[in-house]
């Protein structure tokens, strides 16, 4: 970050904290926590940071990392089952809306071209805080969650059309501007293929190259490398950063090294993503907005009530109840930061008017910051009875209700040996279950057999959610690695306090040592083992079955309670029901039988 001191980084962190959590006790949500903290922070604030606007360009990466992470959660089926509401309303959204703005922008007085940008610029809505503030609120997975990540993502996919326009309505066609628009477009399209057959062939093998070194900082940094060089990449050929980390989501969606890698990625989505709204925070120009004062009260509550009535038309044209509907209104009536892209785009091609623009990017940063409070009030104008829809999640949505239930997938932490005998299991049973390894060979052998089996670290419970730990019906550990298993266990334990637990413990005091991490039932291996073999030897010797499983159940009280192992065979007394040395009945096992245990 050019010109930012360590001192500086400390004040941000200290009023991001203070602010955040402030807000967020007040029920306001971060983002506006995060707003408030980058004014206050800012040249208009205390003046601490005089470099709103060059932070921004640095925290935008947050919003490169939050569209990635958009991606790679939505799997080509999800997309499919989307389509209604990504490629109709949200195309209606952003056309309706921006003829209506280009419009009222033409009829105030700008020349047709710089009215159509303004138009399709002030359409657009913010990302990062419409999805931060359903996240937020556990409510991804509503019908107007649904919707309004529909309409942002085809707002998303809009803004490469829209730099595109901008560059064609600015060029001069007699001077081979319009050549200059149909080279970069054609670069734009040879660079998106190339990055779709590059994914398709190589994502994978470079992947499962580097997961076989077994290190994990050196995989985190192939994730940083892939998201980041696909962004660049998009935007050295005229796209957006955004959108070609949403590609580069979207080739990894399929793959098993996705949770792995969102696990990865999302420490540095949560640190940019708050640094950019404190930079907007910080680069809301409010000199401009006292000298276009009377001009900036009009725009700002004009825009949200013209797009807050435009969106709720259409959401109710395509299907959305009432109650739905004012939620997405309210949630997408402000500007978006695409919008600081285009209007900063189009004024330095002269499209634009510098004082205009500013006052565009004011405007749209005012908006943003009054969304949190705009969504805070929003149940005003909703009767108490609550939708179906908000109590109802869809099984695509990204929030969870975090019960679980009788459908819900296994959870199989470790896919050795162990792991693929109950994988075995549960497809003989006919029961759903993810598996998580971090043997990248193992991994690619299990998916080639169609097994659902992914690559990741299942001690850590980014990644056990990322498999779907929010809606398991159960959890079974099999971790060789005893202070692995020991972790996998707290970290389900910290999300789901309630789902069963089993696990493979190498013996009984590693069993002991499961149960205080919350494990519900473990089973000793060498125990176990040495326990079947004494069985089939008491079998052998005529020894009645049903005194042999009272003396095998017997056995493993004892051992799992006291933590400790198996008795040596020279004085398994309990253990066969036979004097090691004599060969005859131990007391204890004439004991059983007197008792008429057969």
């Amino acid at each position: 970050m050019p010109h930012v001191t360590v001192i500086d980084i400390l004040a941000l962190l200290a009023c991001a904290i203070v602010f955040v959590t402030l807000f967020q006790h007040l029920g306001l949500g971060s983002v506006l926590g995060y707003l408030t903290a980058g004014l206050l922070i800012g040249p208009w604030g205390v003046g601490f940071i005089a470099e709103g606007e060059e932070l921004l360009h640095f925290a935008e990466l947050g919003v490169v990392f939050l569209l990635f992470l958009i991606g790679i959660e939505l799997r080509p089926a999800r997309l499919w089952m989307l389509r209604r509401d990504v490629f109709g309303l949200g195309t209606a959204q952003v056309a309706v809306t921006g003829l209506v703005l280009g419009s009222i922008a033409w009829a105030w007085g700008l020349p047709f071209g710089a009215a159509v940008i303004v138009g399709f610029g002030l359409a657009l809505s913010s990302t990062a805080i419409v999805l931060q503030i359903l996240s937020d609120r556990n409510e991804l997975g509503t019908r107007h969650g649904r919707s309004a990540f529909a309409i942002l993502l085809l707002q998303d996919l809009a803004v490469v059309p829209l730099l595109a326009l901008v560059s064609l309505l600015s060029a001069d066609p007699m001077a081979g501007g319009w050549e200059t628009v149909a080279i970069d477009v054609g670069l734009a399209v040879g660079a998106i293929v190339g990055v779709i057959l590059g994914g398709r062939y190589l994502l994978r093998g470079l992947f499962r190259a580097v997961a076989g070194a077994h290190n994990h900082e050196v995989f985190a940094a192939l994730s940083l490398l892939i998201v980041l060089g696909v962004a660049y990449l998009m935007q050295a050929v005229g796209l957006s950063m955004a959108m070609g980390a949403f590609m580069a989501g979207l080739l990894l969606a399929e793959s098993e090294f996705r949770h792995q890698v969102r696990a990865d990625i999302e420490p540095f989505r949560g640190f940019l993503l708050g640094l950019f709204f404190m930079a907007v925070g910080m680069s809301m120009d409010f000199g401009a907005a006292v000298a276009a004062g009377p001009m900036v009260a009009l725009l700002v509550p004009g825009l949200l009530l013209i797009k807050a009535g435009l969106l709720y038309g259409l959401t109710r044209r395509f299907g959305l109840g009432r109650d739905d509907a004012i939620r997405a209104a309210v949630l997408l009536c402000q500007g978006g930061e695409f919008g600081f892209v285009l209007f900063t785009l189009a004024a330095s091609t002269g499209l634009l008017e510098r004082d205009v623009a500013q006052v565009l990017i004011l405007v749209v940063s005012l908006t943003m910051a009054l969304t949190p409070v705009m969504v805070k009030l929003s149940p005003m104008l909703i009767p108490r009875r609550p939708d179906r829809a908000m109590r109802a999640l869809a099984p695509h949505g990204g929030a969870t209700s975090g019960r679980g239930g009788s459908d819900g997938p296994v959870i199989i932490a470790g896919y050795g040996r162990v792991g693929q005998t109950v994988a075995r299991l549960m497809e003989a049973a006919g029961i759903p279950y993810h598996a998580l390894d971090l043997h990248a060979d193992r991994v690619a052998h299990a998916r080639g057999d169609g097994q659902r089996v992914y690559y990741g670290d299942a001690s850590r419970g980014d990644v056990l959610r990322g498999a779907g730990l929010d809606d398991a019906r159960a959890v079974v550990i099999t971790l060789d690695q005893p202070d692995h298993a020991e972790r996998a266990a707290a970290a389900v334990r910290s999300i789901r306090p309630t789902v069963p637990v089993f696990a493979r413990a190498r013996d009984p005091g590693h069993a002991a040592e499961l149960s205080r991490h919350g494990v519900t039932a473990s089973v000793a291996e060498a125990l176990e083992s040495s326990l079947q073999l004494g069985a089939l030897l008491l079998r052998h010797t005529g020894q009645p079955r049903p005194d042999i499983d009272r003396l095998l159940a017997n056995l493993r009280a004892e051992c799992v309670a006291c933590g400790t192992p198996v008795p040596p065979p020279a004085r398994a007394v309990s253990a066969g029901g036979l004097d090691a040395a004599q060969g005859t009945p131990t007391p204890e096992a004439r004991s059983v039988r007197a008792t008429g245990s057969g």
